[in-house]
């Protein structure tokens, strides 16, 4: 793992939370995207070289909605970049992890990303994220 690529946070509604942020960091969103997969909509803010990813569900069963839903909005994942998705799958398999996908997905801010299971990380849901560009 190379360092923490964002943060995640779970919101209600994404239009509002992008103002709290903006009024937060001092800066605006520097990108927005659906990403139909996950049935999410989110904002990436960056400050330095700090970024903080905004989801919103985009469906009411859908993941986010549901993290919602039991625990209210806040923090939901802590993403790491890495250089090979792949290699990184292996290794914290071998490790005991379980990976809640078997291949990567195609995520928001042209990554590659795989998530680690929170029961293993004690309680923190991961996210590895890879550069598509960097695809090794």
């Amino acid at each position: 793992m190379e360092k923490i690529e964002h943060i995640g946070i779970a919101v209600r509604d994404l239009v509002s939370a992008n103002e709290t942020y903006r009024k937060l960091l001092g800066v605006a969103a520097y990108k927005t995207e659906s990403v139909a997969s996950e049935n999410v909509n989110t904002s990436f803010f960056k400050v330095g070289e700090n970024k903080i990813e905004l989801l919103e569900s985009t469906d009411p069963s859908g993941v986010i909605a549901k993290f919602i839903e039991k625990k209210g909005e806040g923090i939901h994942h802590i993403a790491f970049a890495v250089e090979n998705i792949r290699e990184e799958m292996k290794r914290l398999k071998a490790e005991g992890f379980i990976l809640l996908n078997e291949e990567p997905k195609l995520g928001a801010d042209n990554k590659l990303v795989c998530f680690v299971h929170p029961k293993n990380v004690n309680g923190v849901l991961v996210e590895l994220c890879q550069e598509i560009s960097e695809q090794k």
